[in-house]
């Protein structure tokens, strides 16, 4: 009951530490898991760390390239495979180009790997963005892909929002589960665990306390300016707030980000972190006036203290940031392994992806 994982743009490993925790105790008392077999992504630092956390230090099963070079047909043969394929053309932040942009396409190379290995499921992740890209265009064509790669696939996308999983962040995200159509399987959205008992950024980061000697935890030197204004901004309120006197208020012209300078409620879950941007979106503590220091963040982000995270301060950050929440990973892994395993578990439906949706798409 092992099922072997590949895995494309794979980043510090995210989606993998999910599929890494999951276990299943099946009714005949094996216990079903998830191995790594083989994972790639462009980024030499990220590729270290999934290295180091993911693969046990095996340098032979990650692939440091751009995945246009990768001969998927020499690739290891696999049940399940992931994919977070890149963001930067679907987020709402950017300009949304769509499949029309530099990395837009590239969720097609986790379809040649569908096409070629065929694994019995995948687990595809993207921003909320996705589906209004291209006015919905690219969402659509995605889904289509997906679903008639290989022997065919049935389809269960869904935003989740990983607050609701027990997440200190409200980070949201989509993620489509497709499970090979010739089999007896079906998968279920695993209900939230955590609605209306929030994990807030104060529990997270707090509870226990991080040592101070602990990896990936050095501080952000602020020039006197940066303490001085963080000092006037109160608890969840950012560089805006009007209690700012005005030799130490922001000079910028233009629209006013929320999350500039933002310092977090500590009695609520943080807002999300990112892997890039300049001053003002490092995430800042609610009491110190300073910003978070990686292995914050990475508790945010539901990454163990004992996840070691390589390469300098800005890349750990990126690595961070451009994550998917393992905590959250792990329940939807589990909730595969439960499908296959015929464990029933407490599920809901998808609020926005409906039956009418697939048929106007045809997948």
């Amino acid at each position: 009951m092992v099922f072997t994982m590949g895995e494309l743009f794979c980043g510090a490993g995210g989606l993998a530490l999910g599929a890494k925790k999951a276990q299943v105790v099946t009714t005949t008392g094996e216990t079903s898991s998830i191995k790594h077999v083989w994972g790639n992504d462009l980024d030499e630092w990220a590729c270290a760390t999934y290295v180091e956390n993911i693969l046990d230090g095996d340098k032979g099963k990650v692939i440091n390239s751009p995945v246009q070079e990768i001969k998927i047909e020499e690739l290891s043969k696999i049940d399940g495979f992931a994919f977070g394929f890149p963001c930067n053309d679907y987020s709402v932040v950017g300009e949304q180009k769509g499949l029309d942009g530099e990395y837009g396409p590239l969720y097609s190379y986790g379809v040649k790997v569908l096409d070629y290995h065929e694994p019995l499921w995948f687990v595809a992740e993207n921003v909320g963005g996705l589906r209004s890209a291209n006015e919905g265009r690219a969402f659509e064509n995605i889904l289509k892909d997906l679903a008639n790669a290989g022997p065919g696939y049935v389809l269960t996308p869904h935003l989740y929002k990983f607050e609701e999983y027990g997440v200190p962040q409200t980070r949201h995200r989509i993620i489509i589960v497709g499970i090979r159509s010739d089999l007896d399987v079906e998968f279920k959205i695993p209900a939230p665990t955590h609605l209306g008992n929030y994990i807030s950024a104060k529990e997270a980061i707090e509870m226990p306390a991080i040592p101070k000697d602990a990896m990936n935890h050095e501080y952000t030197r602020h020039t006197s300016k940066v303490i001085r204004m963080l000092e006037h901004i109160p608890a969840g309120e950012n560089a805006w707030y009007t209690g700012i006197p005005e030799k130490l208020r922001l000079n910028v012209k233009g629209a006013r980000l929320s999350q500039i300078y933002k310092r977090l409620d500590p009695n609520r879950p943080a807002y999300t972190v990112t892997g890039s941007g300049g001053g003002g979106t490092h995430v800042y503590h609610w009491r110190e006036p300073r910003a978070l220091t990686n292995r914050e963040r990475a508790r945010l982000q539901t990454f163990p203290d004992d996840f070691k995270f390589i390469g300098p301060k800005e890349q750990v950050r990126k690595q961070i940031g451009m994550a998917v929440p393992p905590k959250g990973a792990k329940i939807i892994f589990e909730a595969i392994l439960k499908s296959f395993a015929g464990i029933n578990y407490d599920h809901i439906e998808s609020d926005w992806f409906r039956q009418e949706d697939a048929i106007a798409i045809n997948i």
